[in-house]
């Protein structure tokens, strides 16, 4: 049986999946037609149900419940990991509320908790993750957020942190950051949803046992323009016992996030029941 199954080139998710879609682990007759795209093209993939498994940014998840359970296995959650605001200034962060921002992506994470951190923002420009810093250096914005590898070289282009959108998020909630996860078409049988999550960690235990020493070409084909070294800061910072199962603090962070997004859009009402497999 073959299967829709889009995720990020990032080093993350591709040492997540390179066990599965490679066929390293026993996939117990399933085939997956993988699509590696930016997260921004999978959220609206996912908007329009384009996939049958599809990771995404937790900022469009309030979007497409009625179309996708949330799986277990797989995502990116975590304390310390959340996405950094940035310029080549210094000013005060009351100034904000006028300045023009830079987000990568309408419906992420990464939105999400800047508008939790800046409600009253207003001029924002959304960009591909990867445009965003040669935006602040060209003056194009006041400030950007950055995410991803950028958050491990932003500081050799001469760009300066403003805040940590991540700290914030923790601070305010009380729960780690739910930046990107899997979701399962609902129209799936929930049998072979739940074969595809076990699958899943099986492919990040894997990961985790075997590509500790050296990272593989799957990864390294995806990142040519970074070093090994800031791929291992990927990984370590993104990868972790949330990927392998989000467990009850996983999925209370979920759930806030969920509020977070009905407290900041009182208009949209948002149904909670059934949000995990």
């Amino acid at each position: 049986m073959q299967l829709t199954l889009g995720f990020s080139p990032c080093p993350n998710d591709t040492f997540i999946f390179d066990a599965l879609v490679n066929h390293k682990i026993d996939t117990e007759g399933l085939q997956f037609d993988v699509h590696l795209e930016d997260v921004q093209t999978l959220n609206n993939w996912a908007k329009n149900g384009r996939l049958d498994f599809s990771k995404i940014s937790y900022g469009v998840l309030p979007l497409i419940l009625d179309e996708y359970f949330v799986l277990n296995s797989g995502g990116a959650l975590g304390k310390g990991v959340g996405p950094l605001l940035i310029s080549d200034v210094v000013f005060q962060i009351s100034d904000l509320s006028e300045a023009k921002i830079a987000i990568p992506g309408e419906n992420t994470t990464a939105h999400m908790l800047f508008s939790l951190a800046f409600p009253h923002a207003k001029n924002k420009v959304f960009k591909v993750f990867n445009e965003i810093e040669d935006a602040v250096l060209d003056h194009e914005v006041d400030a950007g957020v950055i995410i991803h590898e950028n958050r491990f070289t932003y500081h050799l282009k001469g760009l300066r942190k403003l805040m940590d959108l991540g700290e914030h998020w923790e601070q305010v909630t009380g729960a780690p950051v739910p930046l990107g996860g899997i979701v399962a078409k609902r129209s799936l049988p929930v049998e072979l949803i739940t074969k595809v999550d076990k699958l899943i960690r099986e492919s990040v235990e894997y990961a985790f046992a075997n590509n500790h020493e050296q990272l593989t070409d799957y990864v390294k084909i995806h990142s040519q323009e970074m070093s090994e070294d800031v791929m291992r800061q990927h990984i370590g910072l993104y990868v972790n016992n949330y990927s392998m199962a989000l467990g009850e603090d996983g999925k209370k962070a979920v759930m806030k996030m969920l509020e977070v997004y009905q407290q900041l859009h009182p208009e949209t009402i948002i149904e909670y029941n059934d949000v995990f497999i």
